[in-house]
């Protein structure tokens, strides 16, 4: 199944009325949800009848799905002006859903947890009214919101004036460039007219015009059907994704009404219209090209994935040299994009500041005066001034002796602009994570097509990161990027697998099989035992090329072939060497500074630097790294050979072609 987002077209008489369906509905879900709470209290207090026969005891208290549909039930018949906004299938399936989180706090999963106790949501919290699912056995059975129309019907009603006469039917307008105009779709969409299927009687079952979601609301309702036109792309660029969804109307199953918070929308809120198809999500035919001469690569790589860099290393699966080099790949963060996310922080910051100025102005009797404003007013008293007032306290809010607020913080007086701001950062919030997702993918299909689909990373649990290194972990993503890798793997047929860091250990064992300590600051790999000297990360990568599985469901039966590593290292030589050293960007060594004789900080020069200007630039250092995020990125390496033959260290010259890739830089060794 795959999903497609309609934006729907809404004015402000249908506007007012969706208002009234979502109220209503959360109505609903909020009385089930409150009824539930108070059954799961009673549920745990009994513990001895729980204890003698714990199904029992839910059947008595109606803890089941049908128990709760019964209860829905019952309060829509109790509060009649519900009858003229929802249905009984609207009423039912909101029912299961809150059945679903009590589900999860009643049982125990797979690991034996269980989720917390289901909490009443907020008004402005609930954005879906789920939907009913088609009958695929039984013409014209939709009993919830229903989409009728076409993709043709749309194409003729809203047809762009420059579009050529030639270019009639869907199939047609794919094969247009993108960017072609299409559509040419009014700033007020009106909803389309039911077709009159007989005299005096008009039907949305055999309307072939514009798409158009129906919903035909409450038993007693007398506002008749409620129709919002949908809005499509008018560019050609993305009608080869519109056929895929909307071209085959006997694979749409289901419609699910969302509500997004927007600021320029009628009423504060736009409205889509979620379509679930009974078929896989659209690819694109370049994708499937490339997935398909992906899966022919026959390579194997390591993943090592940190807090502020991902690095990769791939070999050929039949580890000889003519079969293709050694391939590495490093990403971290630029300059820029720091600087970008730094600019970020501080915007978040400011704006939350004001937020809390402004709750705090909005609720004065649930804060305390801060100690200067005490202490300014008691000033005031012995003075005999009269009592100042406080617009902004700046003290702690109300607590009892546990430390909870007197006044809960949902029950807060909110002014406009405070929503308006909220509404403001929630949204760029979301494009932002958004835009993080479309990088993460697009990174992991080039990181895929160039070391192939057969990738080995190290299982890690990135809560304890994120404890320690939050704020890099949230600029870097290494989660994201890890299921961007593991989601393309699968695509183009190959897999992901996870190693236990206590089996294996690659950061502390060099390709040698030689355990080499080296503790989180060391990033440098130095193997007393074979000289191999390279980058930490990569050299992990590297090692993970060669991890077999027992099981390769259970990272924990993962361990290390150390023959194969061997072999590896003594058949690439100075090319495996050369994949694996630090970035040697030629650069002078930062000059110590002193003390001048008047206090000031002066640089002190060496007696080298001095005598040779120009040798500042002419060492290179090996191994350099400027603190976690590293952004001295080279071209492709160049490794001379050796007349000896043995494992030294190669110097590398830098180039000025970097590649950049979706906002990281991908630095690839080849050698």
């Amino acid at each position: 199944m795959s999903v497609i987002r309609l934006p729907l077209a809404v004015d402000d008489q249908a506007a007012a009325r969706l208002e009234s369906l979502f109220w209503s509905m959360f109505c609903v879900k909020r009385a089930l949800q409150r009824s539930t709470r108070s059954r799961l209290a009673e549920f745990w207090a009994g513990g001895r009848r729980r204890q003698d026969d714990a199904a029992r005891w839910r059947r008595e208290l109606g803890l089941s799905r049908r128990d709760l549909e019964r209860i829905a039930y019952a309060h829509v018949d109790g509060a009649g002006w519900l009858k003229h906004h929802v249905s009984k299938a609207l009423v039912m399936h909101q029912a299961d859903e809150v059945w679903t989180g009590v589900e999860r706090h009643l049982f125990p999963d797979a690991s034996g947890r269980r989720a917390g106790r289901p909490r009443v949501g907020s008004w402005w919290e609930y954005r879906r009214i789920a939907g009913r699912a088609r009958s695929h056995t039984r013409a014209r059975k939709w009993e919830t919101f229903r989409l009728h129309g076409s993709l043709q019907g749309h194409l003729d009603a809203y047809r762009h004036p420059a579009l050529p006469a030639e270019t009639a039917t869907p199939a047609q307008v794919v094969s247009l460039a993108p960017g072609t105009p299409v559509l040419a779709q009014p700033r007020r969409l009106r909803p389309p007219r039911p077709v009159a299927d007989r005299p005096g009687k008009c039907s949305w079952w055999d309307h072939d015009g514009p798409l158009t979601v129906v919903f035909a609301g409450g038993p007693d309702s007398e506002r008749g059907e409620l129709a919002l036109p949908v809005r499509l792309p008018s560019g050609a660029g993305r009608w080869r994704w519109l056929r895929h969804f909307l071209g085959r109307p006997q694979l749409w199953h289901k419609i699910d009404l969302v509500r997004r918070p927007c600021l320029s929308a009628p009423g504060g809120w736009t409205y889509e219209a979620h379509l679930m198809i009974l078929d896989g999500g659209y690819i694109s035919p370049a994708t499937r090209e490339r997935r398909r001469c992906v899966a022919a690569l026959e390579r194997v790589g390591g993943v090592d994935v940190n807090v502020s860099n991902l690095s990769i290393v791939s070999l050929p699966v039949t580890l000889d040299p003519a079969d293709g080099p050694v391939l590495a790949d490093q990403i971290v963060l630029t300059e820029v994009e720091k600087a970008a996310i730094e600019r970020d922080r501080r915007t978040v910051r400011r704006r939350a500041r004001a937020l809390e100025r402004s709750r705090r102005a909005s609720n004065k009797a649930q804060y305390e005066l801060s100690r200067r404003q005490r202490k300014r007013e008691q000033r005031r008293r012995a003075a005999g001034l009269p009592t100042r007032h406080v617009d902004l306290p700046k003290g702690s809010r109300l607590a009892d002796r546990a430390g909870r607020p007197r006044n809960a913080y949902r029950k807060d007086r909110l002014t406009v602009g405070y929503r308006k701001l909220r509404t403001l950062i929630r949204a760029e919030r979301a494009g932002r994570t958004e835009a993080q997702r479309a990088r993460a993918r697009q990174m992991a299909s080039h990181l895929v097509a160039v070391h192939g689909v057969h990738l080995t990373v190290e299982a890690c649990i990135l809560s304890s990161w994120f404890r320690r290194w939050g704020r890099a972990c949230a600029a870097f993503t290494p989660g994201m990027l890890t299921s961007a890798l593991a989601v393309e793997c699968a695509a183009a047929g190959g897999r992901l697998g996870r190693a236990s860091t206590f089996t294996t250990a690659l950061s502390q064992h060099c390709l040698c099989g030689q355990k080499v300590n080296k503790a989180l600051a060391d990033r440098i790999h130095r193997c007393p035992a074979c000289g191999l000297t390279g980058d930490r990360d990569l050299v992990s990568a590297a090692l993970g090329a060669f991890v077999t599985w027992t099981d390769q469901a259970d990272p924990r039966t993962a361990s290390v072939d150390f023959s194969t590593s061997r072999h590896a290292l003594d058949v690439f030589g100075l090319g495996l060497q050369g994949a694996l050293t630090e970035s040697t960007v030629t650069r002078s060594r930062p000059a110590r500074r002193t003390r001048g004789k008047n206090g000031s900080r002066t640089r002190k020069r060496t007696a080298s630097a001095r005598s040779h200007p120009e040798r500042q630039w002419s060492r290179p250092r090996t191994g350099t790294r400027q603190g976690p995020h590293r952004t001295d990125v080279i071209g492709p390496r160049t490794v001379p050979t050796c007349a000896s033959g043995a494992k030294e260290q190669a110097l590398v010259s830098t180039s000025d072609s970097f590649r950049r890739v979706a906002g990281p830089i991908a630095r690839s060794c080849a050698a």
